[in-house]
């Protein structure tokens, strides 16, 4: 089968095809024929830094969709030729991948390979971000960094349907509409700390009740300026730069900061079908608008990575691998 192989860690130039054996499954694992990978800013920290907890060379990509082709023994739950997506198996950017039974989710009617490839990170993290770190609340104020991301479209959206004003802020100007027809209530173009200005404005001066910041150092202090008293500062950034060192003095107003980790909000598989049940129930009753903003084959797994860190990018970037089957959505 083809894949992409990282052999040596940099740039988007060490993402090669290479031609490598098939994998197999064995107890418990199910060999799934992907269709489509989700491109992340998680794959290009691996690429620079190495997979967490392992080495090179290995297969990047941690989320996608596709078709079983064969069970493990000890399987039972799923059949070949059942549409399925997965999140947090490394080996996604390739045409099979074999995962563990217990990280797939079963794809309802009205779910496409697209979509589902799409939403598996980041509408899942989008969706226990605003349900179990900070529960949005009708009438809160939030403030969503990169709203014209492909998370930050996600978050916008859902805080925008629990009841929320959302300030958005997006880092040009003709991501601004993007941003706007996600649901962000008032957007503002900024890098670095200048918006913090703006969103004392709008807010008569207290600050938001909530910061969704994945923009790593560059905006972390800032954010925290623009929180109110009690407010929650919710940090994502782990692959694009350090966080400050802070003493505990330094917080203002009683802020508190979280860092929340999918792992510890999605501990369990019933978690994992929970949250992405409720998902597909938004994204099919229309609720929930998934914006696919590229679509590359294996082969131009590099310029992916380009455009993704040129964050000239909106929606989510995908690897389209195999055709996927003519009955879906």
């Amino acid at each position: 089968m083809q894949a992409i192989v990282i052999e040596q860690l940099g740039g988007p130039e060490t993402l090669t095809v290479r031609q490598v054996p098939d994998p197999e499954p064995g107890p418990g694992e199910v060999l799934v024929d992907i269709t489509a990978a989700g491109v992340n800013f998680m794959d290009t920290g691996a690429r620079q830094h190495g997979p967490a907890g392992g080495t090179v060379p290995f297969v990047p990509g941690v989320e996608g969709a596709g078709v079983v082709r064969e069970l493990g023994s000890g399987v039972s739950g799923f059949g070949v030729g059942d549409r399925v997506a997965w999140v947090y198996a490394y080996g996604s950017y390739a045409e099979k991948i074999v995962v563990p039974a217990a990280s797939l989710v079963p794809l309802p009617e009205g779910i496409s390979d697209e979509v589902a490839a799409s939403v598996m990170i980041q509408g899942i993290t989008a969706h226990h971000f605003t349900t179990d770190a900070y529960p949005v609340e009708a009438g809160d104020v939030v403030l969503v960094h990169a709203a014209a991301g492909g998370l930050g479209r996600l978050i916008t959206q859902i805080a925008k349907l629990r009841g929320a004003e959302v300030i958005g802020v997006v880092s040009r100007e003709e991501k601004v509409a993007t941003a706007k027809d996600a649901g962000a209530d008032h957007v503002i173009v900024s890098t670095g700390e200048a918006f913090v200005a703006d969103v004392l404005r709008l807010t008569a001066g207290d600050g938001v009740r909530a910061v969704f910041d994945g923009n790593g150092e560059p905006t972390f202090r800032a954010s925290m300026r623009a929180l109110r008293r009690n407010g929650t500062l919710l940090y994502y950034g782990a692959f694009i730069g350090e966080v400050p060192t802070i003493g505990m003095r330094e917080l203002p107003r009683s802020i508190k900061i979280c860092y929340p980790a999918f792992r510890d909000h999605i501990a369990t598989r019933e978690e994992l079908l929970a949250h992405s049940a409720d998902l597909f129930t938004m994204i099919t009753s229309g609720q929930l608008d998934v914006a696919v903003g590229g679509r590359y084959s294996l082969a131009d797994a590099v310029r992916a990575h380009r455009d993704l860190e040129s964050r000239r990018t909106t929606g989510k970037l995908l690897l389209l691998v195999g055709t996927p089957p003519s009955a879906q959505a």
